[in-house]
């Protein structure tokens, strides 16, 4: 939207009508302490029944404050409007920690399930964190990562970096004092959502389906555990956030359902590396990433034969998970289950 047809749209609209299409307004009249301002009159209208001095604490007068107000909207309408389109990301090798170089250029597109597997130790949270910060030979590896075939200058990777990127770490917490179902609408709220409520409910139902043990959503985010924050942060990345790139570490320790958890972030058309020891999960996805002596050692296409045998390693992931159950509700575990 331009700043003519916002401008256009704020004068001939309710200020209740603006607060329900852009609930960030609400963060500007607060923090002009404007939240007790008509809100069944357009903005120019209620501004009319604000008294002078409330305006002159901030230094502003009326006019200048509905500039202001314009402004404000239109940085955060065309910072979600011009997000960059990634199709395709390179991993251009390095060195291993024997120095010796990594013979790979790998291209990844949109689409595309990648798992990076090796012993712990090996690098493969190396190798996420060098895609995390769009390394350009200047980490400990001297990989090169590439956007849609191009390097980035440092002006780039500063733009870029918090908003192509989404990592979803081994360890989680949270520290702010909120539920979760206040949690949900400050994201969505931050992203300009139109239908912020729909959103935070179809973002709780899924980290619900996904969690180990259910929670309500007015639950403390600084209560959950550690398989819930992370169930509720998958739920979040695939509904909410709009980063074309997503990195998860060990998905298995998290203590959820971690196919279903794939098989919704896959859905998204996004670019998706998992760092996993899980081989379930390592051939679900297109291809994976063999890390030796923190290199990259080879790259394997997941073949039909491999894909075959992902019916008997469910049905023992699936035995496993009924002994957890089991263990977690108190049961006694005998051999006679195992029949």
């Amino acid at each position: 939207m331009s700043t003519k047809d916002f401008v256009t749209y704020v004068k001939s609209n309710n200020l209740v009508d603006v607060l329900q299409d852009y609930p960030i307004a609400k963060d500007f009249l607060a923090n002009f302490r404007l939240d007790a301002i008509s809100k069944a009159l357009p903005l120019p209208q209620a501004l009319e029944e604000v008294e002078e001095e409330t305006l002159d604490e901030f230094g502003l007068d009326k006019h200048g404050m509905l500039q202001k107000f314009y402004m404000f909207m239109e940085n955060f309408a065309q910072r979600e409007e011009t997000s960059t389109t990634v199709s395709s990301l390179t991993i251009l090798g390095g060195l291993n920690k024997l120095k010796k170089r990594e013979s790979i250029e790998l291209t990844i597109v949109s689409g595309e399930v990648v798992s990076v597997v090796g012993p712990t130790g090996s690098g493969k949270s190396r190798l996420l964190n060098d895609i995390e910060c769009l390394a350009q030979r200047d980490t400990p590896t001297g990989r090169q990562i590439l956007i849609n075939g191009e390097a980035l200058d440092e002006i780039q990777r500063f733009e870029m970096g918090g908003k192509l990127v989404a990592q979803l770490s081994q360890n989680m917490n949270f520290v702010m004092d909120l539920t979760v179902r206040e949690f949900l609408e400050k994201h969505a709220n931050g992203r300009l959502a139109k239908n912020a409520d729909e959103i935070v409910e179809k973002c709780f139902l899924c980290a619900n389906e996904l969690a180990g043990e259910k929670f309500p959503i007015d639950t403390k985010v600084t209560q959950l555990s550690g398989g819930q924050s992370r169930a509720l942060m998958i739920a979040d990345t695939a509904n909410m956030s709009n980063s074309p790139i997503i990195l998860i570490d060990e998905i298995e320790n998290a203590g959820i359902d971690r196919r279903q958890a794939v098989e919704l972030l896959a859905k998204s058309e996004k670019i998706i590396l998992i760092s996993t020891h899980d081989p379930l999960l390592a051939l679900m996805a297109d291809k994976r990433i063999v890390i030796k002596n923190g290199g990259i050692d080879r790259v394997i296409e997941t073949s039909d034969t491999e894909r075959k045998s992902l019916a008997a390693i469910e049905k023992i992931d699936n035995t496993l998970q009924m002994f957890r159950n089991r263990l977690r509700t108190g049961e006694i575990i005998t051999e006679d289950l195992l029949r």
